[in-house]
C-alpha cells in the first residue's frame, strides 16, 4: 500500500491538536473551581498555557532528544491553532455557550 505524501501535513496536525486543546481547556478549567470565573481570564490562561507548552515541547525535542528535532514552524502551527481555538471559543460564547 502506498502512503500519501502531503507536504507539511504534520503542521496541520499541530494546528488541530492545539485548536482542540484550547477549546477543551476552556471547558475543563471551570470544573476545578467553585467560584465563578471570567471567560476572558480563562481564555488568556488557556492560551498562555497552550503556547508555552508548545514552545517547551519543541525546546525539549531540540535539546534533549536524538531522534527528534525542534521546529520553529511547529511552534508557529501550535500557536496559530491555539489562537484559532481562542477565537472559536469567543464566538461560541457570544452565541450562548456557557462555562459550566
Amino acid at each position: 500500500m502506498q502512503s500519501l505524501n502531503i507536504p507539511h501535513a504534520d503542521k496541520v496536525v499541530h494546528f488541530i491538536f492545539y485548536f482542540v486543546l484550547v477549546i477543551l481547556g476552556v471547558k475543563a478549567i471551570p470544573e476545578f473551581f467553585t467560584t465563578k470565573l471570567v471567560l476572558r481570564k480563562v481564555l488568556l490562561y488557556t492560551l498562555f498555557f497552550a503556547i508555552a507548552y508548545g514552545i517547551l515541547i519543541e525546546f525539549l525535542q531540540y535539546g534533549f532528544t536524538e531522534n527528534r528535532h525542534g521546529d520553529i514552524l511547529d511552534v508557529l502551527a501550535n500557536s496559530v491553532g491555539a489562537l484559532a481555538g481562542m477565537f472559536t471559543v469567543k464566538s461560541l460564547f457570544s452565541r450562548g455557550w456557557a462555562l459550566k
